[in-house]
């Protein structure tokens, strides 16, 4: 694994998240709406069966919605490379392709994490609390697991397909069944036992939960160790298929 390689892939998605302020607003607007819509409107209706509120409930959702659609998203930038040539370019060069996907993983993770960290600021901001503790910083720790699985499902993706129309088309067909099977904005107790038991092989469902435990005390699916062994089993399963895929791919 080569150091450099990995801080100079972070860097330059660190400098194009910095530099595209149109996109970061772009990309809080779907939570946010979310957030007023379902957690403030919908959830003076809703009543959940253990207590507590809808808004409680549903904020780790948004923001796993937001790691999720923010990180498969990123898998364009390996078409983007691909057609203006700068996938050709690291591809020649003696760096490990295991070194190319850190890089990347790391790189769009860390954003994926700085929108979601506004996400919860945004939340705390309409009225969710925090039920700070010893494990809150946990949360930190799920958001980057998260997005470390679905940039490495976008890469994947990415690496396999060649035009931006069908990847658009794919990733639509991954994000929202990913999103409404796992427990972000009803809890698993609630849906039907065949789609509950799809939910357990959803890694979101780990992510969000592991969220959930950390930020407010209180999970509704798992306890913490068993969503954080999910969801790092997932992360380290999808970062080798993505660079096994990625070593694969034509550089055009």
């Amino acid at each position: 694994m080569d150091a450099n390689a990995i801080y100079v892939l972070w860097l330059r998605d660190m400098k194009r998240f910095i530099r595209a302020k149109s996109r970061i607003i772009g990309m809080l607007m779907m939570p946010v709406f979310f957030l007023l819509g379902l957690g403030l409107g919908l959830g003076s209706l809703v009543h959940l069966s253990g207590g507590g509120s809808y808004l409680e409930f549903i904020v780790p959702g948004i923001i796993g919605m937001t790691l999720l659609f923010t990180s498969i998203s990123s898998g364009t930038a390996v078409l983007w490379d691909r057609q203006f040539g700068f996938l050709k370019e690291i591809m020649v060069t003696p760096n490990s392709r295991t070194s190319i996907i850190f890089g990347r993983v790391l790189g769009g993770a860390t954003t994926a994490v700085l929108q979601s960290i506004l996400v919860v600021i945004i939340s705390m901001l309409v009225g969710f609390n925090i039920h700070w503790s010893g494990i809150t910083v946990l949360a930190v720790v799920f958001m980057f697991l998260i997005a470390a699985t679905f940039i490495s499902l976008g890469i994947t993706l990415g690496s396999m397909i060649n035009d931006f129309q069908g990847f658009q088309l794919v990733t639509n067909f991954f994000t929202l069944p990913l999103f409404f099977l796992s427990n972000g904005i009803f809890p698993l107790s609630s849906l039907p036992a065949v789609v509950e038991a799809v939910s357990f092989a959803n890694p979101l469902t780990y992510g969000i939960d592991g969220l959930r435990n950390t930020l407010t005390g209180s999970g509704t699916f798992a306890p913490l160790w068993v969503d954080f062994t999910g969801a790092a089993i997932s992360a380290v399963i999808m970062i080798m298929i993505a660079a096994y895929t990625f070593g694969k791919t034509d550089v055009g």
